[in-house]
């Protein structure tokens, strides 16, 4: 029995040349190793073996889920916040430098946020008043800062650093809104609160931050010219926003549905809060109006 040999390609098609699938004018001789259609050099994505095109990455990537810390916030591989806001502290300090006023015009001063310069309960943070203030407020940063923003995650970490500066200066301002007042030390106080109950939470030796702060609230009641309202401030809002972040919703656990609710928990605790440091201030003013 014969058989009829099998039909010879042309030419044309024998010398035909693959072209990527997305950009058909350029030529190209390797192929996505999950879809198998041709793919250039922009298109490519190298993979554990061979490469993938862009559509079958992004494919892969819908079914991923985020990767997330135990309190929710996206996990961090560099403590961006911490350098930015000890950049920012920095370059406070060297302002002061070029030009002394800004120490009256931005520092936290009751009087001033009375007549409506609330910007002054966080400007205050960024400005100290002397080198070795900073480097005190810069290195406790330092030390605490990283560790603390890898726990919560950028987002949180940054609005407990910013409330509890602001919670320092909304204490003082009730107290003694006739101090002027100038540092990162209500942030600070917060970050130790902060470091003892997520570690409480984690089960972790809290020996240190517990030495810490015992240290540090002796010396803000022993050494005149600290304000102590802005230690004390920041530490209670260090404490409870922290509390928030580490223990509710009770029983979230790493679903998306719960991690949905966590993070809507978180928001809100957060936009409350700022809103009571808020109306704390706007009561007292009109107590001191009256």
């Amino acid at each position: 029995m014969s058989a009829s040999p099998p039909p010879q390609p042309s030419e044309s098609e024998a010398h035909a040349v693959p072209t990527c699938f997305r950009h058909p004018d350029r030529e190209t001789y390797v192929r996505c190793t999950r879809c198998d259609r041709p793919i250039c050099p922009d298109c490519m994505r190298e993979a554990s073996v061979g490469f993938h095109c862009v559509e079958c990455v992004a494919e892969g990537s819908r079914g991923v889920r985020e990767a997330r810390t135990a309190f929710g916030g996206r996990v961090t591989e560099r403590p961006y916040v911490t350098w930015v806001l000890l950049g920012l502290m920095l370059l406070g300090f060297l302002a002061q430098q070029v030009n002394p006023f800004l120490t009256s015009q931005f520092g936290m001063f009751g009087q001033s946020v009375f007549h409506g310069a609330w910007y002054r309960l966080l400007t205050a943070a960024f400005l100290h008043g002397g080198l070795m203030h900073l480097l005190f407020n810069g290195f406790a940063m330092y030390v605490v800062g990283p560790q603390l923003e890898r726990w919560l995650g950028h987002a949180r970490f940054l609005a407990l650093w910013v409330l509890s500066a602001v919670g320092g200066s909304v204490l003082s301002y009730v107290v003694d809104p006739l101090q002027l007042s100038v540092g990162a030390s209500g942030a600070i106080f917060g970050l130790f609160g902060a470091i003892f109950v997520i570690g409480r939470r984690l089960r972790l030796d809290t020996r240190f931050i517990i030495g810490l702060l015992a240290i540090n609230l002796l010396i803000t009641f022993l050494v005149p010219g600290i304000s102590w309202t802005a230690h004390i401030g920041g530490l209670v809002t260090g404490l409870a926003l922290s509390a928030a972040y580490a223990y509710l919703p009770r029983g979230a656990g790493q679903s998306d549905r719960r991690r949905q609710t966590r993070t809507i928990v978180h928001a809100s605790v957060t936009l409350g809060y700022a809103a009571l440091l808020a109306a704390a201030v706007v009561g007292w003013t009109f107590v001191l109006m009256g």
